[in-house]
């Protein structure tokens, strides 16, 4: 006597969950926002989440939101 192992159906073909709702990329920052240059890898300052091309620019940005609130 031999014993036939069976499998069922719905182990062999599972469908697979979609994402309906995708994550929205985040861009890459790779101008400076003060003065608009291109940010170099090796020469750029980062401060509060954002990139700047050196301190300077960074104080400059900075400045100009300080007085827009104002």
């Amino acid at each position: 006597m031999t014993a036939e192992i069976t499998k069922p159906e719905a182990t062999k073909e599972q469908p697979k969950p979609q994402a309906t709702q995708a994550k929205p990329q985040e861009e890459k920052q790779t101008n400076c926002l003060a003065c608009n240059k291109p940010i170099k890898k090796l020469k750029r300052y980062y401060r509060n989440g954002k990139f700047y091309c050196n301190k300077k620019c960074w104080r400059k940005a900075t400045l100009k939101t300080k007085e827009e609130k104002v």
